[in-house]
């Protein structure tokens, strides 16, 4: 099925398109969201709220993108709106979560696991993944959207709806705070 008639599927109501667009977009949708949240049942939710969305909203689909495009900026956004939510109001409310009273770990890095990760890889994974969390919000996207889902700096502006320079700009500055935060880290 070439992608104009998925879409006329989905106009359509066609339970066949949509089957196809679940199979075709799952592993993305599911591995971006993951990327963002880093809680598998959260991401499992957000992937099939963004089914929902895609298939209600398919007649505000604009084909001058790729659906592809829209279903990354649909993932994305409604990742970093759940995050949003669960941000206390204070500037470090959600670094703060993530630890304890005592400063220690409460993400326990062996309960981690993202598609692709080897075994013996997933506590430094993990601990990456904290400090990714760590990057504001369009960084920390930019940032997955890139290493995680491997996709181009066009890519990545059409979906976050910018320039590629501003994708360059987030990712540099991503890179940059990353960089500093792994320094500082013990050990």
């Amino acid at each position: 099925m070439t992608e104009t008639e998925l879409i006329r599927g989905l106009r359509t109501a066609d339970e066949a398109a949509f089957k196809e667009l679940v199979n075709r977009f799952q592993d993305s949708v599911y591995n971006t969201s993951l990327g963002l949240i880093q809680n598998t049942a959260d991401a499992e939710d957000i992937a099939q709220e963004v089914f929902i969305q895609v298939y209600k909203s398919i007649h505000q689909f604009k084909e001058a993108a790729q659906l592809s495009t829209w279903i990354y900026r649909i993932t994305t956004t409604k990742s970093l709106d759940f995050l949003r939510s669960k941000r206390r109001k204070k500037r470090f409310g959600f670094i703060k979560s993530l630890f304890g009273e005592d400063r220690a770990l409460v993400v326990d890095p062996e309960d981690f696991n993202h598609p692709g990760i080897l075994q013996e890889r997933k506590e430094e994974a993990a601990q990456l993944f904290t400090l990714i969390n760590q990057l504001p919000g369009n960084q920390r996207a930019a940032f997955i959207l890139n290493k995680v889902e491997e996709l181009s700096y066009k890519e990545i502006a059409a979906i976050m709806q910018t320039t590629e320079a501003s994708v360059d700009a987030l990712l540099q500055r991503a890179k940059k705070q990353l960089q500093k935060k792994i320094a500082e880290m013990p050990g």
